[in-house]
């Protein structure tokens, strides 16, 4: 892949993003879209890199709620199985005539005593099922222990709320051009205050025969506003000072530009600070487009409308 030689001399690098600058080193993007950090770490064993905590607590809702069912279901059906080998002599109530239904009968008893319900038609007399019980019923109390843990996690866990715009747009800012994105707080009723935005571009150059990664902090038209209520339309106005100057959709590509950013802010319903990272690469910046107005006032004059469905809509110039 070719890059390019040369870069605005006026822009000012910047050495303090934590990535690395040898090209040949690196994978894909720095950061997904999703504000989670493309890479994967190796060198010391599984059990010492993962947490079954901050897997549970970071993971998709669906997946959570997936994983909760599926542990549920394996734990019950292994105790069943421990049951059906102790023998079904060791319970009394069993009304089920043949194997399956015994098996059933035994599947819903250790659900009900995983979850210390304990209905009462089925119950242990033998000693081994007795205490194999009284095993299952520590492990349901200390597992529901452990997942109400990860819920209340998971529900009181500071989120920023933040949605950005699919693509950046290279578009006319005044008597130049700039780059800009948009982003807003999607709740109802939760809005960020005192909010403060970074964003770093990072590309290949070649010299002396070399690829290596550059990075810069653009400068902004507004890297702060007080509260963000509506949308806010980040823009880095292309001048004699910009990384970007003389760039074109080329440029972009073979130096495989990528644009981070970073937004920070107070959020008073969590009391806390929240950070949303995101980026664009090459392909997700459009050139000569220009973002659509996302609000409108509402019929009775009275209120503003914000158009959330619109964040990334535009049009080709």
């Amino acid at each position: 892949m070719s890059t390019i030689k040369r870069i605005n001399p006026f822009s000012k690098t910047n050495n303090d993003t934590g990535f690395g600058t040898n090209a040949s080193d690196y994978g894909g993007r720095f950061i997904n879209r999703d504000g989670t950090y493309n890479l994967r770490k190796e060198g010391v064993s599984f059990r010492d890199r993962f947490s079954i905590f901050h897997t549970m607590l970071n993971m998709p809702t669906w997946k959570f709620i997936t994983v909760i069912i599926l542990f549920f279901l394996a734990i019950n059906l292994l105790y069943t199985i421990v049951y059906s080998l102790i023998g079904i002599n060791g319970f009394q109530g069993i009304l089920g005539v043949t194997g399956w239904q015994q098996f059933k009968e035994l599947f819903f008893f250790s659900t009900e005593t995983f979850t210390t319900v304990g209905y009462g038609r089925v119950n242990p007399v033998g000693d081994g099922v007795n205490f194999v019980a009284a095993i299952e019923a520590m492990n349901g109390f200390l597992s529901f222990a452990v997942a109400t843990g990860l819920i209340y996690g998971r529900f009181a866990k500071p989120k920023s709320h933040l949605v950005f715009s699919d693509y950046a747009l290279i578009a006319p800012y005044q008597d130049k051009t700039a780059l800009m994105f948009r982003l807003a707080s999607y709740k109802d009723n939760h809005n960020l205050t005192d909010v403060e935005i970074r964003v770093n571009l990072a590309l290949q150059v070649q010299e002396n025969e070399k690829r290596s990664y550059r990075f810069y902090e653009l400068a902004l038209e507004r890297s702060r506003v007080d509260t963000l209520m509506m949308n806010w339309t980040v823009v880095h106005a292309i001048d004699e000072n910009s990384p970007l100057l003389g760039l074109n959709l080329d440029d972009f590509k073979n130096s495989d530009v990528e644009v981070y950013v970073q937004v920070r802010g107070y959020d008073d319903v969590y009391s806390t600070i929240v950070i949303q990272r995101t980026s664009y690469i090459y392909d997700e910046i459009k050139f000569n487009a220009k973002f659509l107005p996302m609000y409108h006032e509402s019929e009775d004059g009275r209120t503003t409308i914000v158009e959330l469905d619109k964040l990334s809509k535009h049009k080709e110039l």
